[in-house]
Parts: structure tokens; sequence; C-alpha cells
């Protein structure tokens, strides 16, 4: 069946190529110009000409045309120049080919463009000056220089026609290669005493509807008798040149001589009535003759090129000759390989004869200069088919593996069969595409990540890698979060793309310390591959919590006051802080720190055990109320603080058995944990009688700081003052403590007797009654 079906493709190959498309377009249209319809043309359906990939190829390096493949409609791509395309040439023809695919197929197609009259004649020089001796016979013919005209046929130049005047008139000629010539001729006998200079308006007309013009100047220089004019020793001088003839080469020499003697005998040489691409690729010496190379010949481009050299004599006399030369054909040009259509991918399982390219080879040069052949170097599973009109097919030739060889660079060399033989190498790189038989595969099997609580949203953690032996977009590994049943949502996203782990929300060290997730790679064939890994994340704690005071609690009665006796000596323990922290390791461990105190020498705060003794025995000059604030820091960078304040109360009156108690019995440690839940559940069952006394605490505080503002504060008088003690003999309470206890209970007892100083009792208006009673009152306060 295949080789039936090859050969069916081959008859159909050779048939369709016989096939020509001619179409004709005016210059200078516009782009996108309609061209034809190929669908009516070639008979096939607008579904065929999209299924079968037809495209349009022009011959040469530029693409003059564009193939709608939904409306089958030819066009120009850009506005066509027909001077501008084929320069040297009366008929402009483009050649294109139609390649559909499947089956593969072309059509030859042919565009005349057609020329309209969009140039006009100029003359090389906008003034020719002539030298005419007075002495000239009429009838004398003066060769003038030619207009050029780009357009061709009925717009090429046609006419010309010269200013009216009573000297000369026009002859029209045609020259050998079908161009138009001028020449002046001397109706009657020159005067240079009568008239120097004459001037007149040359005009040259084409064709075209409307005609376009173009004019010179002829300026007529009348001068004196010089009866001999140059002659040259052949009229026509032909010379064959290769096309790789240097620069500066001598072409020919051509003379001219004149029996005249002196200036009227010197003759110099010009060219005239040459085209400008002549005049760039050759130049003559005006005092010798020489005409020598001055650019590149190429015989592709023209293969013949005709000049006239003018021959004048100091007098102005000239005769004329031509030069013929004739431009051979070298081999210069190598081969040219043009890739039409290309298969950059094919798959392993692809049968034998496969066609995987196809490409045409083209020599500019003509003859067996212009004769290719092509062949593929190295050992490799392809072959070349050639097919028709330089055409060829690279085409598999063995079955393929990928695993052993997943690309191809594949040189085809072209060869011509000139001397010495060019040749030119086109590379054809051929990817051979995979099945999907390789799942990803991670490269660990854990990965271990951490990150700091805290963490801003959307941090990236790290990443996981995998990778995929196949290619293309079998080996596009893609990753994502496996959920797991019964579980919330985690706490991470991963980059579907690239494997980067991402943080979503900020972690809390004290809540969650670390997770893990399963991430799975899945490669994009079909049917998709995968495989999963696992991700750990490790939360690194963060100093982000405060030390937290446990006792004294705060509006507690140990910030409300704590007693401390007269006769205490130094080390005594008057109160304990405790203080906790959520944070772990060094942000946990704490420091405490006397911050402020009423006598700043009279107590000291244990570093690491928050007790708060005395740092020396209580004296009578000490103030009988003492304000401490105690600081509790961690060890964090940076580090965390809180402060407690307590208030404490100078008092007479603690028995020796107390103070002893007090010195050898060890400060009872607080439950720390019991206590704040105790809190809790009352706070919980009693809140809104813990709001009201709060409240009422306030009230009462705020009232007694207004009142030490208004009298200031009244203490007792001292010992020296009074004959009753620290404190006047009706507010001497006795204290009892449990020992070991934290908790201080008052027992209030009725005045023995009233004392006052000055042996007189305060009368019932007597300010001293008040502030007694005031004092009495907030020690009672402080007590319950």
């Amino acid at each position: 069946k295949r080789q039936v079906s090859l050969f069916i493709l081959c008859v159909c190959v050779c048939q369709t190529g016989s096939e020509t498309l001619r179409y004709s377009l005016a210059e200078e249209m516009e782009r996108d110009s309609f061209v034809a319809n190929v669908t009516k043309d070639l008979g096939v359906s607008l579904s065929q000409l999209a299924a079968r990939k037809a495209r349009v190829v022009s011959e040469g390096n530029e693409q003059y045309f564009r193939l709608n493949q939904n409306t089958g409609v030819l066009t120009v791509k850009e506005t066509l120049d027909r001077e501008e395309i084929c320069p040297q040439s009366d008929v402009c023809t483009l050649f294109f080919k139609i390649f559909f695919e499947n089956p593969l197929e072309l059509i030859r197609g042919e565009l005349e463009v057609l020329d309209v009259n969009d140039n006009s004649p100029i003359f090389p020089e906008n003034e020719m000056v002539l030298e005419i001796p007075e002495t000239i016979p009429r009838g004398s013919r003066f060769p003038l220089e030619s207009a050029r005209d780009k357009d061709v046929g009925s717009n090429d130049l046609q006419n010309y026609s010269l200013e009216t005047n009573s000297h000369f008139s026009l002859n029209l000629g045609t020259g050998n290669d079908g161009g138009k010539y001028v020449e002046l001729v001397l109706q009657r006998q020159l005067d240079r005493e009568d008239k120097s200079e004459i001037n007149l308006l040359l005009t040259a007309t084409d064709g075209g509807s409307p005609p376009r013009i173009g004019t010179a100047q002829v300026r007529i220089v009348v001068v004196d008798a010089n009866d001999n004019i140059p002659v040259f020793g052949r009229e026509v001088y032909e010379v064959h040149l290769a096309e790789n003839s240097p620069l500066e080469q001598l072409v020919v020499r051509v003379a001219a001589e004149d029996p005249d003697e002196g200036v009227y005998g010197k003759v110099r040489y010009a060219f005239t009535q040459t085209s400008e691409r002549s005049r760039q690729l050759f130049q003559i010496n005006a005092d010798t003759g020489e005409i020598w190379i001055s650019g590149n010949l190429d015989f592709e481009e023209e293969k013949k090129h005709e000049m006239v050299v003018k021959g004048t004599d100091g007098g102005g006399l000239s005769a004329h000759c031509k030069v013929r030369v004739e431009v051979l054909d070298v081999n210069d040009n190598v081969p040219e390989i043009a890739l039409t259509s290309i298969s950059g991918s094919i798959p392993e399982d692809a049968p034998p004869r496969t066609v995987v390219a196809l490409f045409r080879v083209r020599d500019r040069d003509s003859g067996d200069n212009g004769k290719t052949e092509c062949a593929i170097d190295g050992e490799l599973p392809f072959s070349l088919t050639p097919t028709f009109d330089n055409y060829y097919e690279l085409r598999t030739e063995a079955v393929l593996d990928r695993e052993r060889t997943p690309e191809y660079n594949i040189t085809i060399t072209a060869m011509d069969w000139g001397t010495p033989r060019l040749s030119s190498q086109e590379s054809i790189s051929v990817q051979i595409s995979d099945v999907n038989d390789n799942p990803p595969e991670f490269t660990k099997a854990v990965y271990t990540m951490s990150v700091k609580e805290n963490n801003s949203h959307m941090l990236r953690i790290g990443s996981v890698n995998a990778t995929d032996a196949d290619a293309g977009k079998n080996a596009r590994v893609s990753y994502a979060l496996l959920p797991e049943q019964g579980k919330e949502k985690p706490n991470v996203s991963v980059n579907s793309e690239n494997g980067e782990i991402y943080i979503l929300r900020p972690l809390d060290y004290e809540n969650v310390r670390a997770f893990q997730v399963a991430v799975q790679a899945t490669d994009g064939g079909s049917p998709p591959l995968s495989t999963q890994a696992l991700v750990r994340v490790e939360v690194r704690d963060e100093n982000d919590n405060a030390p937290v005071v446990l006792h004294p609690l705060p509006n507690s009665s140990a910030t409300a006051g704590e007693l401390v006796p007269r006769r205490a000596p130094a080390g005594y323990l008057v109160a304990k802080v405790v203080a906790v922290d959520a944070d772990s390791g060094q942000n946990a461990w704490l420091s405490y720190e006397l911050a402020k105190a009423t006598e700043p020498g009279l107590f000291r705060v244990g570093l690491h055990s928050g007790e708060v003794r005395t740092a020396r025995a209580v004296s009578e000059r000490d103030a009988a109320r003492q304000k401490l604030v105690v600081l509790v820091r961690d060890s964090g960078q940076p580090s965390r603080s809180s402060s407690v304040t307590l208030s404490l109360a100078l008092v007479e009156g603690f028995s020796e058995d107390h103070l002893r108690v007090s010195e050898e019995a060890p400060a009872a440690e607080v439950e720390a944990p019991l206590t704040l839940y105790l809190i809790i559940c009352l706070s919980s069952v009693s809140a809104l009688f813990l709001v009201t006394v709060i409240v009422i605490v306030v009230l009462k505080v705020r009232r007694a700081r207004e009142m030490e503002a208004e009298t200031g504060p009244a203490f007792p008088k001292i010992a020296g003052e009074s004959n009753c003690g620290s404190l006047p003999r009706s507010y001497v309470y006795d204290v009892c403590f449990a020992a070991g206890t934290v908790n201080s209970e008052f027992r209030f007892l009725r005045p023995l007797f009233p004392c006052f100083p000055a042996g007189l009792p305060p009368g019932p208006g007597d300010q001293r009654s008040s502030v007694y009673s005031q004092d009495v009152a907030n020690l009672g306060e402080e007590g319950e």
C-alpha cells in the first residue's frame, strides 16, 4: 500500500508541475491589491485550501505575494515597481509557486507586471554644449545626448522636438539596440561674427497618456575655423571580458587622429550616448583614450554593454566610435539552498520514507556552471529524493530511536558542475519527539525547610525540584499539594511551575512548631505520570511575647501594699515577683531588676528568682511608704520586658517570732498556672462584680490623689516626736502571719487610749482629726 501511494503521489506531483497559472497586474498598485482567486482557477474548495496548508513562494529572495487560505485570494504584499524589479527587461515577469501538503503538490505561476507611464524622459545633463566651427558645411550632423525613460513599450521615449530656429533641425534615428538617438543637422551656414552663440531647447516626449516630457538646453558655441576633424581608426571596438575581471583592468584604447597642428590637433575623449550603468562600470582617460574597469561586472545582471566615445579636437570638431563589451560567464556563484518546507520535529515511531523537508537548489550561473547536485554529509538515517525543477525531498531512511539519538543535525551540500566546482551547505536540525514513558523524579524524598514565626504573607521558604527524562511537554513538570482527608487546608502553597514553597499566613510557634505536606509532581504527557515527595516545615521561635507577671497580679492586694517591719534585717524577704514567657529557649529566660525605688539602696531583687529582699536593715530614717518598680526582662534579641509596681509600708509591731520565721522560712513558691486558672475562672463567673469593684477602686484612688495633691500626704509622727511609737496609740495593730504564707491578715483592735501630740485630743473640727482618719481609712483599705 505504501509503494502504491508513493507512486500515485509522484504521478500527481509531475502532472501538477506542468500546470502554470498566468496573471497580469499593473505596477504601482496599492499593497494587498487583488491578483486572482486561485480556488476558482485550480478548482479546489476553500476547505481543501486550508486543510492542505496552501502557501505561495516567490522565486528569489523577495516575497511579493500573499495567499489568504480563508478566501483563496492571491494579493501582492507591497506596491510593485516594474523599473526596480526588472530594470533591464522590456517584459517583467514574476515567477511563483503554490505549495499544497497532504499530499505534496506544486503549482507554477507567473505574474506579468504591466508598465504604466510613471517616469518622465530624463537627459543625462541639463545643458549640452557644442562647439561648432563656422566653416562647417551645411548638412553636417552633430549627435546629442539621448534622453532615458525607465518605462517600456508605448510609455518609452517616442519623439524629440527642437525649439524653432533658422540654423538647425533635428534628425531622429534608431540604433541597433532599438533605442532612439537624435542629431542636430546644420541647415544654414554659421557666421561667428553674426552670432557667436545659439541656445536651443531640446524636448523629449514619451508615448504615455497623458505624455510626459523632459527638456535639456543645447548651447552652441561658434568657433573659428578648424578644417580637419578627428578620425577614429575603427568605427566599432569589440571586447570580451570575463565577469570576474579585476578593477582598473584595461579594456581597450581608442584613438582618433587629427592632422591639424597645435590645439586643433589635440583630441580629447569622453563617453556620450552611454547608459548610466555603463558609466558606473567603465571609465575613460580623456587624454589617452584608455578605457578601464571601474565597477564589478556581473554576467547574470547584464551580458552586454555598448558605449559611444566622442573624440573632440581643440577646435571643437569631433568624431565618434562605438565600444561593445561582451561579458563572459565564469563560475562565480555558489549554489543557493532555499528551504520551502521543514518539519522541525518528528516522532520516533515515524515510518521510513517520511518527508522531513522540501528545498530547492538554485545556481545563478549558466551552462554547466549552473547545474547542481546534492548530498548528505555523514552516515545518517536520511536520504535525498530529487523531484522536479531542482526541488529535493529529505526523507527518513530507517526507524528512529529518540533514547539513542534525540536530535539530528543534517548538513546538506549542494555542488555545481563548474570549474572550479563551488558548493554551499545548509544545516537542518531535526528533533525526535518521544512518548511519555518516564515519570518525574524528585531530587529528595523528604524536603526539610524552616521559617521564623510571625513571618510575612506569601513568604518563600524553599523549593522542591523534580526532573523528567522525557522531552518536550512530556518533561514539563507541574507541582501541586496533595490534600489530606479530614484535615484543614494547609498553610502553604506551591508554585505549579518552579516548585517554590510559600507560607500563606503568619505562623505562631506557640501554636504550631512543625507540620508536613505532600507535594505531587506531574508531567505534561498524555496520560500524565506523577510522583510524590514530603515537605516538612519547622517553625523557629521568635521573641514576640513579653513576660507576663503572674504574681503579684495587677490590681491585686500586692500592688496595693505590703507591710515591712521597721526592725527587718538585711535579706528580709518582702515579696516575690513571679513571671512567665510564652516563648521558648533563650527567648523565655527571664531576669529581674529593680527599675525604680523610693529608697534605691534599701531593697534588692534577685536576678533570676524575682525575690524582693531588703538590701540593708530598715532604719527609722526610712520613709514609711516605699514604692518599688520591678522590671522583668527576657533574653531575646531584641529583648522584651514588663514591669510591676510594689507599694510597701514600713510598720511597727511585728513580733520577734514572726521576724525569725520570715528570716528562716523560704519564700513560698507560687503556683503560677493554678493561680492563673483560678483567676480566669473567677473572672468568667464574677465578671460583673469585678468590673464594679475596679470602678470603685479607681474612683477612691483618684479621690485620694486629689486630696493628697491639695493637702499633701499626712504621715504619723515618728518616734522622736510622739510618746506612742511609730503610729498613734489609737491605730496600733497586731499583725499576725502564718508561716510560709504570701498574704497578710490584719486584725483591727480598739484603741487602748488616745494619744495626740501636745497632749490635746483633736476636736470635731480639728484638721488633725481628719488627716488621721483618712490615714487610718487608707491603711484599713490596704489591709483588707
